[in-house]
C-alpha cells in the first residue's frame, strides 16, 4: 500500500478529512486535479456546529485570528429569527471558504502533509484488498480507502456509475463578491415585480475594504451557467431592487449558480466513500453546502482511524451512510423550501406570496424559531443509535457543560473517544479500552457520558453502564 487513504479533492470537505485522519495517526493522500489552489471565495459562512468541530481540533481560534469575520444572524428563507441569537456558544460567522481552503492546508503542510497538485483521476479499481486509483500522467496510488471529496462533477462518483437522483437544474442566479458603497441595505430585499437582492458580509479586502456576497435575481434574470456575469448586469440588479441607494465600486468575482438538488444514493461503494458536493448538490442558501461537506469529513475520519488500525467493530464504516445520508436528504428539503419561499426566480406567484406571509407569521413564535435555528447552526444534527430512542442527550453533538479547568472541546483534541465519569465509577472499565478512549473523573456539572471522536454523545449514564456502548462504537476491548 502507498497509503492508507487517498483523498480525491482538496475543498473543504478532503482537506477537513486530511486532518482527522492526521490526528487519527493514519497515512493519507490528498490529491486535486488543479494546478494551484482556488482563489474564489465560494461558499461564505460557518455555522456553529462546524466551528465546535473545528474548535474540538484546536483549529477555530487560529483560523479566526487570519481575518475580520464578523458573527451574523439565523433566517430562514429571508426571514430573520432573532430569538434564535445566542443560543449556541458559536455564533454564524463569515468566513469565505477560499480562507478556510487556505488555512486547512498551510495547517497540514506544517505538519508534513502537502496536497498533491495537478493530480487528474482517470480511473480507479478496487478489490478486497485496496483500491488503486490511475491519473492522467499514468503515475497510481494503491490505498486501502478512497475517499471522493472531488466536488459536484465528482470523477469518482462517475467512476463508480453511482446513483445521483434528483432534480436537474432548471434555473439559475447570480452569486458574486463584491465592494458597495452608498447605505448599508437589508440582508434580504424584494422588489414588487419579483426581483430581490441578499446581501451578506465577508470580511474584508487585503486593504481593510468591506467586501460583501452578493446574491441576485428575478424575472428574466436566469440565464445559461456559461453566460459571464458582468459588472453592468450586477449593477442593472441592484438598481432594480434597490435604485440609486447602493453603488458598485468592484465586482471580485461572480459566477451562475443552478438550483440542481441531487443526492448520491449510497455513500459507501465497497472501499470507496463519497463525501462533501460528490454525495450532494443544492443551492448554496446558509453555506449548507460547505458545512455538510466538513461534517460528513468529521464523521467519516474517525471511524476509517478506527478501520485502519483494526478495532472497528463490524459496521462501523457502514455507519457513515447511515449517520450522514439522512442529514443530507435534510439539508436539501430544508433549501428547496427555502427557495420555494423566497421565490428565487421571481415568479410573483400569489399561492407562494400567501405562504411565505404564513410561514413568517409562523417564525414569530419562539419554538418554531429554536427548531429553525437547531436546524440550520448544525446543532440539532441527532444520529440515530438505536436502542437509545429515549435518551435525549444520546446522538447529539455533546455540550460543554463546564468542566472546571478543561472544557469538553479540548478533551477531544485528541482525536479519541472521551468517557466523562463525574462519580469515579468505571475505571476498571474505561481500562480496557483505554488505547482508543480516555476517562476523565470528578468532572462536575455533567452526568456520566461517553463522547465519540467526533464530538456526539454515544451513551448517557443509565443502570448498564457504558461496556455495551464502548464496545458497540469503539469494538473489542483491549
Amino acid at each position: 500500500m502507498d497509503t492508507d487513504v487517498l483523498i480525491v479533492g482538496a475543498g473543504p470537505t478532503g482537506l477537513t478529512l486530511a486532518n482527522e485522519l492526521l490526528v487519527a495517526g493514519v497515512s493519507a493522500v490528498l490529491v486535486d486535479k488543479l494546478a494551484r489552489r482556488s482563489e474564489l471565495s465560494k461558499a461564505g459562512g460557518v455555522q456553529s456546529r462546524t466551528q465546535e468541530a473545528f474548535d474540538q481540533r484546536g483549529l477555530l481560534e487560529p483560523l479566526l485570528a487570519t481575518g475580520n469575520y464578523p458573527a451574523g444572524t439565523a433566517h430562514f428563507a429571508g426571514i430573520p429569527l432573532p430569538l434564535a441569537r445566542g443560543r449556541h456558544r458559536l455564533p454564524w460567522r463569515s468566513i469565505p471558504q477560499v480562507a478556510i481552503e487556505g488555512f486547512l492546508e498551510e495547517h497540514l503542510a506544517a505538519r508534513g502533509s502537502r496536497v498533491r497538485r495537478d493530480h487528474e483521476l482517470t480511473d480507479l479499481v478496487q478489490d478486497v484488498d485496496g483500491v488503486t486509483a490511475t491519473f492522467a500522467d499514468g503515475a497510481g496510488i494503491r490505498c486501502r480507502y478512497l475517499v471522493a471529496a472531488d466536488g459536484a462533477h465528482s470523477t469518482v462518483r462517475s467512476l463508480l456509475r453511482a446513483e445521483f437522483p434528483g432534480r436537474p437544474g432548471t434555473a439559475t442566479t447570480v452569486a458574486a463578491d463584491v465592494r458597495l458603497g452608498g447605505d448599508e441595505v437589508p440582508t434580504h430585499t424584494w422588489s414588487p415585480d419579483g426581483h430581490w437582492v441578499h446581501v451578506f458580509p465577508l470580511g474584508t479586502d487585503p486593504q481593510g475594504r468591506p467586501l460583501r456576497r452578493l446574491a441576485m435575481g428575478g424575472p428574466g434574470r436566469s440565464l445559461p451557467r456559461d453566460v459571464p456575469v458582468t459588472a453592468d448586469e450586477i449593477r442593472d440588479g441592484l438598481r432594480s431592487v434597490l435604485g440609486s441607494r447602493v453603488e458598485l465600486l468592484e465586482v471580485r468575482y461572480a459566477r451562475r449558480i443552478t438550483n440542481a438538488a441531487r443526492q448520491v444514493a449510497r455513500y459507501r461503494h465497497g472501499r470507496v466513500f463519497l463525501a462533501g458536493d460528490a454525495a450532494h448538490v443544492h443551492l448554496p442558501i446558509g453555506a449548507q453546502g460547505m458545512n455538510t461537506g466538513i461534517q460528513d469529513a468529521l464523521n467519516l475520519g474517525w471511524k476509517l482511524g478506527a478501520a485502519v488500525h483494526g478495532w472497528a467493530p463490524e459496521g462501523l464504516l457502514d455507519t457513515y451512510h447511515g449517520e450522514r445520508h439522512p442529514v443530507g436528504a435534510s439539508v436539501l428539503r430544508n433549501v428547496q423550501a427555502q427557495s420555494l419561499l423566497m421565490d428565487s426566480e421571481g415568479t410573483r406567484t400569489p399561492d407562494v406570496a400567501a405562504a411565505r406571509e404564513l410561514f413568517a407569521g409562523m417564525t414569530r413564535l419562539r419554538d418554531v424559531q429554536y427548531h429553525l435555528d437547531d436546524m440550520l447552526s448544525g446543532m440539532g444534527i441527532r444520529y440515530a443509535m438505536p436502542g437509545t430512542e429515549d435518551e435525549p442527550l444520546v446522538g447529539l453533538p455533546a455540550s460543554d457543560p463546564g468542566l472546571g479547568p478543561v472544557p469538553l472541546h479540548e478533551l477531544l483534541r485528541s482525536g479519541r473517544g472521551v468517557l466523562l465519569d463525574p462519580a469515579d465509577g468505571f475505571a476498571k472499565v474505561a481500562d480496557l479500552w483505554s488505547d482508543r478512549v480516555d476517562r476523565v473523573s470528578r468532572v462536575g456539572g455533567t452526568r456520566a457520558m461517553l463522547v465519540r471522536p467526533d464530538g456526539y454523545v454515544c451513551w448517557a449514564g443509565g443502570p448498564d453502564g457504558p461496556e455495551a456502548a464502548l464496545g458497540h462504537w469503539f469494538g473489542a476491548p483491549k
